[in-house]
């Protein structure tokens, strides 16, 4: 379980990272990320109908949020993060999730530090 305060519940938070922030993708997830503030890292989980029935659904938001407590500290301050599962989430073990959110985490941030570097 992710501790109340790197939940993302507000409309806003969700808007903001999915219109502004980068995307990358993989066949089972897309992850949105942005930078807002200096608070904590946040994020939250998108499971549509697509996915499945309520019980698949909620057995795919319990596995990323599972996955997503231990990458937690990877997260930069002020991170906004949305993970929406695709169809294939459904099918997949709990091994091709953390592998695929492994790669698209590990895509967004390079993308970040490489964008920051030129800043300097």
């Amino acid at each position: 379980m992710l501790s109340r305060q790197s939940r993302m519940r507000r409309g806003e938070e969700f808007e903001a990272a999915v219109k502004r922030g980068k995307r990358a993708g993989r066949p089972t997830l897309v992850v949105h990320f942005t930078i807002s503030g200096e608070e904590s890292p946040r994020v939250g989980f998108v499971v549509s109908k697509a996915v499945g029935g309520a019980v698949t659904r909620n057995k795919v938001k319990r596995r990323l949020r599972h996955l997503m407590r231990d990458r937690l500290d990877a997260l930069p301050r002020g991170s906004l993060l949305v993970v929406r599962a695709n169809p294939p989430a459904a099918s997949a073990g709990f091994e091709q999730l953390a592998a695929e959110l492994d790669l698209a985490l590990a895509r967004l941030l390079r993308r970040r530090e490489s964008s920051t570097a030129g800043q300097r």
